[in-house]
């Protein structure tokens, strides 16, 4: 845990998730908590939680990447075994919100065909505004 505390934290600063909020994530939506690793060290993750009885959408709920590993298709390898686990699970529709400021994730979003469906004032701690992004989970 230790290795995606470091990540978290150098990709979010002072707005990190708690270790006691990534074992809550792990305990609810394990098989979904996936991680990518590099020169067997983790240089990634991403956590997906399914919505729903019986579950029909899912919640991307946080991703990151360290930044010596950016660039790398660590995200897309996530997010393309996320979507295959999704599929299995005929889970339709994936959601998430992402920093409206954060165009760089919003652009990497849009290629795996995410749109933009709402803006969410105050969504962060910090007050910032969110935009809510869906796809279908399975190809258009």
């Amino acid at each position: 845990m230790g290795r995606i505390l470091a990540i978290e934290f150098a990709s979010f600063g002072p707005e990190a998730y708690e270790c006691k909020l990534f074992a809550y994530y792990l305990a609810k939506c394990g098989g979904l908590f996936l991680v990518a690793e590099r020169r067997r060290s983790v240089c990634a993750y991403m956590i997906t939680c399914l919505r729903g009885n019986p579950p029909v959408r899912a919640e991307l709920i946080s991703v990151a990447v360290d930044p010596a590993s950016r660039e790398s298709g660590a995200a897309s390898m996530l997010l393309e075994a996320t979507l295959r686990r999704l599929r299995r699970r005929r889970v339709a529709n994936l959601q998430l919100v992402v920093r409206d400021s954060n165009h760089p994730a919003q652009a990497f979003y849009r290629k795996y065909g995410f749109r933009p469906i709402r803006r969410v004032p105050g969504y962060y701690e910090d007050g910032g505004d969110g935009i809510a992004m869906a796809r279908r989970v399975s190809p258009e």
